[in-house]
């Protein structure tokens, strides 16, 4: 049985940075989508350097009925951070709220949408 879309949460979860003007396209992102789907329960989180962290983030998805998680890395690779430590913080999740199922999607740059436009914008550079 699939969760229900009111139930379902993502949390844009990228590196951090002591710049506070870094965060500002990783929270576009979750902007975007609530611009398109107003209902979407969204938040960004951060590995460290900038809050919230990610255990605030999940928790603030669970106060809002969320009980199907889903952690998209804002990476354009999966490095150590994405290979290491966010299945790490991901199980201390796991343990933290049992009753909710979190899931870590494909960092962004490993999908084959984002490398098209991404070539596609670098195009207009040679063109």
């Amino acid at each position: 049985m699939s969760t229900p879309s009111s139930q379902r949460g993502i949390v844009f979860f990228a590196h951090g940075s002591r710049d506070p003007q870094w965060r500002l396209p990783i929270e576009a992102v979750a902007q975007q989508l609530l611009l398109l789907h107003p209902q979407a329960r969204c938040c960004t989180a951060y590995l460290e350097l900038t809050e919230p962290d990610l255990p605030t983030a999940a928790a603030d998805l669970v106060g809002q009925g969320c009980t199907h998680i889903t952690v998209l890395p804002m990476f354009l690779g999966t490095g150590r951070h994405a290979r290491q430590d966010l299945p790490v913080l991901v199980a201390a999740l796991r343990e933290q709220h049992p009753q909710v199922q979190f899931e870590v999607a494909t960092a962004v740059g490993e999908d084959a949408r984002l490398t098209a436009l991404l070539a596609e914008m670098a195009h207009q550079y040679i063109a």
